[in-house]
């Protein structure tokens, strides 16, 4: 098995300086540093030109001149992407080339020679055929996508061999693993031989892992993961690669693909629906259709030729924060929403030309979107979307076991997480201590949102012996019980957080 993983880490052109703050000493800092000092590490990494200069603008330089050095310690390739990450989808041919041709010449400028990227990654891997268009032509060789795009989730890409889209320049997409990728992020993994153990039935084969996760999960999001991390990254027995490696171990154009519209968040259901950008661009969510009309009408008036000044306005107005943090299900921040139609407003109102008319057009735009975001949070319609969101995924294993005649396996996982429980904290490890707490918790009282499966597949590892006594009779439950939910789970972890 050959480990490609894929870090991205962004934040907001305008992110506040203690959040930053936050941020570059709890995860960027040690991540780079831990890195550094761990021998055989390879990380794919993704920054945006707009975190770069971020970054450099708050002086922060440290962080860059580490991710330097690592790149030119052949411990670290760079991945392409927009600069001011934007939903590429929804954009024109020519706004999607400017973007990353942009990102490319900032990261170039602060990186020097060693910013050659082979790799192309859509900001939340928000994947066209535009898109996949637009990358093939500009030149990059592979393009990262979520597994959803393969069959929209209805069957798991091959990882032994590398496919072709059709009808390009021999773009080579590469697929996500959301299980472990998740069980990564979800801190379901706490150390070296954990990792093994999940990943032991692949390490016998001749595949890739693409494993693609948000950097900042790492120490800020989960404090302390950072040093998990870095701790598996040490390991020996699993082979890391880099993105332009994986053609001297794969052989290209096995099979042409069409690959399927979708983000690294989408549900298969979301892409039954034709739904799968929805938390992002919710047809039936007002603050979503107000921010696209107002993002819409200054694309429309902003059509022509303007000064590199203004057009870097423009772009900036396209971030895709916005939109995520106005979805409510869960995600939701009023003043996130609020400083998006902000930036519009302020760079529709510089633009050369403008109307007082449009001007006013604008700020009733901006106004009502505002008035909308306020009436939500008033009226209790987020606190309902979230708790609406939480009770879509949930299918109760108490149901499916204790009330349908499977009471013994029902019984013999409680013992067991309570077991894993009082030992995790005899050896001082609380977080998982409070993993297997809370599991039992939404065991008994039915609010489990499906994190059993990721207790179970633990169990699996550390109590072989004990769970092969109940693992035929709990398979048969859980094949009924995955069904469902393999529809209708996200691609990501639910917490999330700037």
């Amino acid at each position: 098995m050959y480990w490609v993983n894929f870090l991205h880490i962004y934040q907001p052109i305008d992110q506040s300086k203690e959040i930053l703050k936050r941020v570059v000493n709890e995860s960027y800092r040690p991540l780079f540093r831990g890195f550094l000092l761990t021998p055989g590490a390879k990380i794919n990494l993704n920054i945006n030109g707009a975190l770069t200069e971020l970054l450099i603008r708050e002086g922060y330089n440290d962080v860059i001149e580490d991710i330097k050095k690592l790149a030119q310690n052949k411990k670290l390739e760079f991945t392409e992407t927009a600069k001011y990450h934007p939903l590429l989808p929804f954009l024109k041919k020519e706004d999607i080339v400017r973007q990353v041709e942009e990102n490319r010449k900032t990261n170039k400028k602060y990186f020097g020679d060693v910013y050659q990227p082979h790799c192309f990654f859509p900001p939340e891997m928000a994947y066209s055929k535009k898109v996949g268009e637009t990358v093939s032509k500009m030149g990059y060789r592979f393009i990262i996508l979520d597994a959803i795009s393969y069959k929209g989730g209805k069957e798991e890409p091959s990882s032994d061999k590398l496919f072709i889209i059709k009808n390009s320049n021999n773009l080579i997409p590469l697929f996500r693993e959301r299980r472990v990728s998740n069980c990564l992020m979800s801190a379901i993994i706490r150390s070296k031989k954990e990792f093994l153990e999940l990943v032991k039935e692949d390490l016998k084969e001749k595949k890739y892992l693409l494993t693609a996760m948000d950097g900042e999960t790492f120490g800020h999001h989960r404090p302390g993961l950072e040093k998990i991390l870095l701790k598996i990254l040490s390991g020996k027995k699993v082979k890391q690669i880099f993105f332009s490696e994986i053609t001297n171990f794969f052989e290209t154009g096995f099979e042409q693909i069409e690959p399927i519209p979708g983000t690294w968040a989408s549900a298969a259901e979301d892409v039954e629906k034709g739904i799968q950008f929805y938390s992002w661009k919710d047809p039936k969510n007002k603050v979503h259709n107000l921010q696209w009309s107002f993002l819409n009408y200054l694309l429309k008036l902003s059509d022509k030729n303007l000064s590199l000044n203004i057009r870097e306005k423009v772009d900036r107005a396209m971030a895709s924060d916005q939109f995520f943090w106005a979805s409510g299900e869960p995600w939701w921040s009023i003043e996130m929403i609020e400083k998006g139609a902000w930036t519009i407003l302020q760079t529709l109102k510089s633009l050369p030309g403008i109307s007082k008319k449009e001007v006013e057009k604008g700020r009733d735009y901006y106004e009502k979107i505002i008035s909308c975001a306020f009436w939500w949070q008033r009226s209790g319609k987020i606190e309902n979307l979230a708790r609406k969101y939480k009770e879509a995924v949930r299918i109760p294993f108490k149901e499916r076991t204790f009330e349908v005649g499977g009471e013994e396996v029902y019984k013999k996982i409680i013992s067991l997480v309570e077991k894993r429980m009082f030992r995790a904290s005899r050896n001082r490890n609380y977080e998982k201590a409070i993993l297997w707490r809370d599991a039992i918790w939404k065991l008994k009282t039915k609010n489990d949102i499906y994190d059993l499966v990721h207790a179970v597949n633990l169990l699996r590892i550390e109590l072989p012996e004990e769970f092969r006594q109940i693992d035929p009779k709990l398979n048969e439950l859980f094949n009924k019980y995955k069904e469902k939910y393999d529809k209708i789970k996200p691609g990501q972890p639910e917490k999330r957080k700037a």
